[in-house]
């Protein structure tokens, strides 16, 4: 069975900074489509960033475009999100989700099968 578990959420000042982890079993991350997305509540969830691991360039959502960077350890079979000079408005239930695939793999782009339970990011003025 496949579960993704996210780390390193988190309580921080505006301009902060959080590196969330998402640690991959009974799923490669490498060469697949690995990606962050982002729930208020009542809202609709929203894709962060998203990208193919085995080389695609990385989707990042406008909000979040030179603050919050992909990386990936295939090594340890570990995904990551680097998100810098955080704002309140980052707030969210971060979620890290996958899917077996080498195209397509932007947030709206494909149905996402793998999702991890979220981790809470509380960013405070």
């Amino acid at each position: 069975e496949v579960q993704l578990v996210e780390s390193g959420g988190g309580s921080v000042q505006a301009g902060g900074s959080l590196r969330l982890s998402c640690a991959a079993s009974e799923f490669t991350i490498s060469r697949n489509c690995m990606g962050w997305f982002r729930q208020v509540p009542g809202k609709a969830r929203e894709g962060v960033a998203t990208v193919y691991t085995g080389g695609g360039s990385p989707y990042y959502a406008d909000s979040v475009k030179g603050r919050f960077t992909l990386s990936q350890d295939n090594s340890k079979n570990m995904f990551y999100l680097l998100m810098n000079s955080l704002k309140p408005e980052d707030t969210a239930m971060y979620y890290c989700a996958a899917d077996r695939g080498s195209s397509r793999c932007g947030p709206q782009q494909r149905q996402w099968n793998f999702w991890g339970r979220g981790t809470q990011v509380t960013v405070s003025s």
